[in-house]
């Protein structure tokens, strides 16, 4: 519990410095070299895909077996074990990097539209350099409404069930779906395993994320619209999961989301999510922000509750 609590701390003070050494730049080169090897020997579109689903097995046992045998090996030594701990949580989660990249998008803004294009595209898939000052920033509320649950909620969701070593489990799913996952002729079937299984470990946290950004956003934001939005919206997204959060955001702010974009020049059709109450303004990334570390908030609030109550249940 000590140590989740730490990791936050870190997280929020340091995020994630480009030169520090991270498990996820790792875990992005051994898919590379998986890539590399299977294209070279499987050809056709069938092999592809059962090579997708082995990818999948082979980089959950990576996440899973190592940081298990490393942790067990150190475990009678207390402080090395709790200082590994303590870094190996804290790489699974990137609220800090969110907010930083988002916060970026803010400031060139400030300067000019085609400086902001640039910067969105470090962060989001889809084409950027066409979309305009309302389109940019509603990109970027997207990104930082979605990646609350990939990059924040969900991490911790498998840290709190499996230990650390189901955090690096699903940070090897969630780098592998973003990496192969694409739905175009390159990946529809080498990432066709990969997409689905960052779909499923991603099914609970998405909808929890939404739920709790409602509630921690009681009294602040609009959590009846919310919550309206939310049931409404959810499904209005190409992603099974990615609706959740970002109907939710887009109901908290009373703004609207979604829409059709351009992914590598095709043009991709979407519904749009929420109701444009108000204009999309600058201030919603800030907000976007706000609730994202609110979220995060709840969530440990939470986690601690359940975790006292089984305690005193257990000890009776």
């Amino acid at each position: 519990m000590t140590n989740l609590i730490i990791a936050v701390i870190i997280d929020f003070l340091i995020g994630d410095p480009y030169s520090f050494p991270h498990p996820v730049k790792l875990m992005g080169k051994i898919i590379e070299l998986e890539e590399k090897f299977i294209r070279k020997y499987f050809k056709s579109k069938k092999k592809l895909k059962i090579a997708g689903l082995f990818i999948v097995i082979i980089n959950i046992s990576l996440g899973f077996f190592p940081i298990h045998l490393i942790l067990n090996i150190i475990k009678t030594n207390k402080i090395l074990y709790n200082l590994v701990s303590i870094y190996l949580i804290y790489t699974c989660i990137a609220a800090k990097n969110l907010m930083d990249e988002a916060n970026k998008v803010l400031k060139k803004l400030d300067i000019s539209v085609e400086k902001a294009r640039v910067q969105l595209s470090y962060i989001v898939g889809r084409d950027t350099q066409n979309l305009n000052r309302d389109e940019i920033i509603k990109a970027t509320i997207e990104t930082v409404a979605e990646n609350t649950s990939d990059g924040v909620i969900a991490p911790y969701f498998y840290i709190m069930l499996f230990g650390v070593p189901g955090g690096f489990v699903y940070k090897f799913v969630n780098t592998m779906d973003s990496m192969l996952g694409y739905k175009n002729d390159k990946y529809m079937d080498l990432g066709f395993f990969p997409a689905k299984a960052d779909d499923l470990f991603n099914l609970i946290p998405s909808r929890l994320t939404a739920v709790l950004m409602n509630i921690s956003s009681l009294g602040r934001f609009n959590t009846k619209k919310g919550f309206k939005i939310l049931i409404r919206d959810r499904r209005n997204h190409k992603s099974p999961n990615s609706g959740y959060p970002e109907s939710a955001v887009a109901g908290l702010l009373g703004i609207q989301l979604g829409g059709s974009s351009y992914y590598h020049g095709v043009l991709v059709e979407k519904p749009t999510i929420g109701d444009k109450d108000v204009d999309i303004d600058k201030t919603h990334i800030s907000n976007t922000i706000e609730i994202m570390y609110r979220t995060l908030i709840a969530f440990l609030l939470l986690y601690f509750l359940l975790l006292y109550i089984f305690l005193n249940y257990v000890s009776i």
